[in-house]
């Protein structure tokens, strides 16, 4: 289940991306922000665009999953 965010909370948003993020062009990478309870996702190149919005536990599972594969 995604908590909803709203509007004044998204203008509010603190991105921040990875320290791995070391390529030619250091646009390439996505960015995560916290709220309570959710974490928000987005292209780096394109901050205007879609965002994701997740449960922590579902990004700690992904993140998980990355640093086994």
């Amino acid at each position: 289940m995604i908590r909803k965010t709203c509007a004044k909370e998204l203008d509010t948003l603190v991105w921040s991306k990875s320290s791995y993020s070391d390529t030619s062009n250091g646009n390439d990478c996505v960015e995560v922000a916290s709220t309570p309870g959710t974490t928000h996702i987005r292209d780096s190149k394109n901050i205007e665009g879609p965002r994701l919005a997740i449960t922590h536990h579902a990004w700690t599972d992904f993140v998980s999953y990355l640093s086994e594969h």
